[in-house]
């Protein structure tokens, strides 16, 4: 029962569990306020769906009148995708706060976390229960608007429209809109207007952390406007100032689910941050006596450092060298990874997507999109942005922008995440960080990095990175709004010039290099891991393997070892940093094997070695023999993972034994081949026999 009352916990509003031995049954109701509340049962005394319904609508003052609104099943998936534990409770929460006429609802959500799929689910079963007829759906991103058209909010079909061009059609019941598609600047271009006050019942506010808590702001226009509606806001990051308050309109959050609850839930992708310090940002820079710019100004005589770094002064070497970082980091893992490069501003974008394609040459000769700036200001840019978030896409990769893909943008296969931007707020930085957590198993998405230049990821020690919602400041009727930090939608605001008519300064010729550069390991509340890693891995093994043969098991029925490399990653076990500290000739498996269960490693030559003392190849061909042998050298140059591809048959030595097609063939075809290399790793785990 305690087991039962621990997942009930976990699933949230969960009022009745059940546990048995058989012959009866313990029976916990939550429901009950006062008097039993646990007892047993016999077999026949298990209560029907009914009662239970009848107890849960008792306990939750739900009236028959409303019943048929919290009963409205969710839309059938044709890909039998339904909601997640949490997503439930999101949906149902805010399906009986509407049934029961609550008008002003909060959910908040970690990016990634489905808040789309989860207003979209809302939507449908109020419209469905006709308990809502009109309903319009706000965003502040084009991207925002066309991903739910085109994905989630699909099913509502002909009933669903877009305004666009600034023209209403009255015949529809869903809408999806930009606000800044119904407001403008003068009386006469709020079209929003043209629709009487009562014509929506419902609105739904997506990432309403970024304007629509400020009084003054477009969206409080549209919202106060249909006051008499339903409103629901959605965000990740609530925001809570003393000029902003999400709270204060939309009252409590009714639901919260945290980045810290996703990544340990599995749903959100853990990740790991490396830190690069230029010496001219810590140390800082002072221009000589009346030096000036490359285009002539004469420099201010102060000391620079990293707040000024691409804001006031552009040191070119500078972005060259962090080109150069992100260059080299992608060339030790993976060069299509897809990167999100932020800068200050989009002079910045444009000067570092520059350097990343002098960087790249090579990839640019085969696609020009390899880099690709996208800003507010760039209709090439923006045009492939798409391409970017689809994960089939192969092009773009990488992506230089400063504030146009900090929110909303569902990259889900963004492996690399680069800070060259100096981040103050916490709602920017959790945004931001919330563009890799998306988790994608198909194309190997289970972990992402973050290369911080900027020192942003000191924020992860805010105690507010991952806190609850809480208002910490109540607007007055006399306080003045200010206007929210971000810029407007699909446009990157230029900042502001510098006081005294300050330029921004170009140097080209001062050089900068790495002052320090090191890797931290955050755990799932945003810590840095303190322990040493030999430790942490160890208690992440066990966590996940709680015995030696568990693991062997788990490792020896993979059909491909790489594939579980990455596993481990997702789950917060780094191997390849684990290599840097026990040793590099070893394999993954030696790796957990001895710092996890205290087993002697073997280097990957002496797995080689002791296939081939086993005479293995000696069922195969004098050529077959030639591959294997082969690619046991490779797997004890290089390990596993070039051994798991058919591509390494291009390389030397493979290539001067025959082509691919011709090496394939003589184990009998692909599959055969590929089954004989299931067999050499099969022989490459076999244990030694012990003498």
């Amino acid at each position: 029962m305690q087991q039962g009352l621990g997942y009930a916990d976990i699933l949230k509003d969960v009022p009745f569990i059940f546990s048995s031995n058989g012959d009866g049954f313990l029976f916990h109701d939550r429901t009950v306020k006062s008097g039993t509340v646990e007892k047993h049962l016999t077999l026949d005394e298990f209560p029907s769906p009914e009662e239970l319904w009848q107890r849960y609508c008792a306990s939750r003052d739900i009236p028959p009148e409303i019943q048929a609104v919290v009963t409205q099943d969710y839309y059938p998936s044709p890909e039998n995708k339904t909601p997640r534990y949490y997503q439930l409770t999101a949906i149902n929460r805010t399906i009986e706060a509407i049934a029961k006429r609550q008008n002003r609802i909060l959910l908040v959500m970690a990016t990634g976390t489905g808040k789309t799929y989860v207003a979209f689910q809302i939507i449908w079963r109020l419209w469905k229960s006709k308990a809502k007829k009109r309903i319009l759906f706000l965003a502040d991103r084009n991207i925002l608007v066309d991903q739910a058209r085109t994905n989630d909010f699909k099913p509502f079909g002909a009933s669903l429209t877009k305004i666009t061009n600034r023209e209403v059609d009255k015949s529809y019941e869903i809408y999806l809109s930009l606000y800044q598609a119904v407001t403008g600047n003068e009386e006469e271009s709020n079209i929003y207007k043209q629709f009487s006050r009562d014509f929506f019942d419902l609105i739904v506010v997506d990432e309403c952390h970024r304007g629509s808590a400020a009084e003054d702001s477009a969206w409080r226009q549209i919202l106060e406007y249909f006051s008499s509606a339903t409103q629901i806001g959605l965000t990740a990051t609530p925001k809570e100032t003393k000029e902003v308050s999400n709270i204060d309109y939309f009252g409590d959050p009714i639901f919260s689910y945290s980045l810290k609850q996703g990544i340990e839930d599995g749903f959100l992708a853990p990740f790991k941050v490396v830190r690069v310090d230029i010496d001219k940002d810590v140390l800082g820079w002072r221009p000589s006596k009346g030096q000036q710019d490359k285009h002539g100004n004469t420099i201010e005589d102060r000391i620079y450092n990293q707040r000024d770094m691409d804001r006031t002064l552009v040191l070119e070497k500078r972005t060259h060298l962090v080109a150069q970082r992100i260059t080299a980091f992608l060339k030790g893992t993976d060069r299509f990874a897809k990167t999100i490069i932020f800068c200050e501003d989009i002079d910045h974008a444009e000067r570092m997507r520059q350097a990343l394609v002098n960087e790249n040459a090579d990839l640019i000769a085969q696609d020009a999109k390899y880099v690709m700036r996208i800003t507010g200001d760039s209709p090439e840019g923006k045009a492939e942005l798409d391409n970017f978030i689809l994960p089939e896409k192969r092009y773009p990769v990488l992506v230089t922008t400063s504030k146009l893909l900090n929110t909303g943008v569902d990259a889900q296969t963004c492996k690399l995440i680069v800070l060259d931007q100096r981040i103050e707020s916490m709602t920017t930085f959790k945004q931001i960080i919330g563009r890799g957590t998306r988790i994608n198993e198909d194309y190997g998405k289970l972990w992402f990095t973050i290369m911080d230049f900027k020192k942003a990821t000191e924020l992860f020690a805010d105690p507010d990175f991952d806190g609850p919602p809480i208002q910490i400041y109540e607007p007055g009727p006399n306080d003045p709004p200010e206007p929210p930090e971000e810029g407007p939608a699909d446009v990157d605001p230029p900042l502001p010039d510098p006081p005294n008519g300050r330029v921004k300064y170009v140097v080209d010729q001062v050089e900068v290099m790495v002052l320090r550069e090191r890797v931290q390991y955050f755990d799932k509340d945003g810590k840095p891991i303190t322990e040493s890693l030999k430790d942490f891995t160890r208690k992440a093994v066990l966590k996940n393997f709680a015995s030696l043969d568990a693991f062997i098991d788990h490792w020896g029925n993979a059909d491909q070892k790489r594939l579980l490399v990455e596993e481990f990653a997702g789950r917060g076990i780094f191997l390849e940093a684990l290599a840097e500290e026990v040793g590099r000739d070893f394999d993954p498996f030696d790796l957990v094997c001895h710092v996890a269960y205290d087993q002697p490693p073997l280097t990957r030559k002496e797995r080689a070695a002791n296939v081939r003392k086993r005479n293995y190849f000696t069922k195969y061909g004098e050529q077959a023999r030639a591959v294997l042998d082969a690619l046991l050298d490779k797997y004890s140059d290089e390990g596993l993972e070039p051994v798991e591809s058919v591509d390494v048959l291009k390389v030397q030595p493979f290539n001067r034994l025959g082509t691919p097609v011709e090496l394939v063939k003589i184990f009998g075809g692909r599959e055969k081949y590929l089954q004989a290399v299931r067999e050499l790793e099969k022989e490459l785990y076999t244990p030694v026999a012990k003498p």
